[in-house]
């Protein structure tokens, strides 16, 4: 089983990537073969909504998202960790989910979505935000809607998500109570 993980956070060692750590080592653990981006290392440029994927199917953009497309095509479990900045996923995650546009025109222009594999296609969603989350203030809601559209756009009909508010220092999700081994855990279902 083929996983890809994106961890969208430009902070190194943070919440973000600790958290798909966790997920990362339980998919491993139940066997899958799991490819790990970090956005922000990568060179991607933002959609320029020059509509060619509109008559190909395919971005004419050349950088690292080529490899990202080809992994996805093939990819049996997608996972998305992005820390929440003003209540949404992080740029350099965004900037991921934009480029798939070429995905979305191949499934709704072209009528030619993204077969699943033996396995079929599950997702996983990772936030983790600085915010106290209030009846007024439901930071995550934003970025949950916009991965369920980059879900729906490459063919993921089903995923879990996770999401940690009032977590902002560097490793202070290493102090949170369960959400390591959730992810561990969530990780695990996601393969199984």
């Amino acid at each position: 089983m083929k996983v890809i993980a994106f961890n969208g956070s430009p902070r190194k060692g943070g919440n973000t990537q600790l958290l798909l750590q966790e997920a990362v080592r339980g998919a491993r653990e139940t066997g899958a073969e799991v490819t790990v981006y970090t956005l922000n290392e990568l060179n991607l440029r933002p959609c320029q909504n020059c509509g060619s994927c509109d008559d190909t199917g395919r971005c004419v953009l050349r950088d690292d998202m080529q490899a990202i497309h080809r992994d996805i095509r093939v990819a049996d479990r997608i996972i998305v960790a992005s820390p929440i900045f003003f209540f949404s996923v992080s740029a350099q995650t965004k900037i991921v989910i934009d480029r798939c546009q070429a995905f979305w025109a191949q499934k709704y222009v072209h009528k030619k979505p993204l077969q699943p594999g033996a396995f079929g296609r599950k997702g996983l969603l990772l936030l983790v935000g600085g915010m106290k989350l209030n009846e007024k203030n439901r930071g995550f809601e934003c970025a949950e809607v916009t991965v369920s559209a980059f879900f729906r756009t490459i063919s993921v009909p089903e995923h879990a998500t996770l999401f940690y508010d009032s977590v902002d220092a560097k490793g202070a999700i290493k102090e949170h109570p369960t959400a390591l081994n959730e992810a561990y855990e969530a990780g695990k279902v996601l393969v199984l």
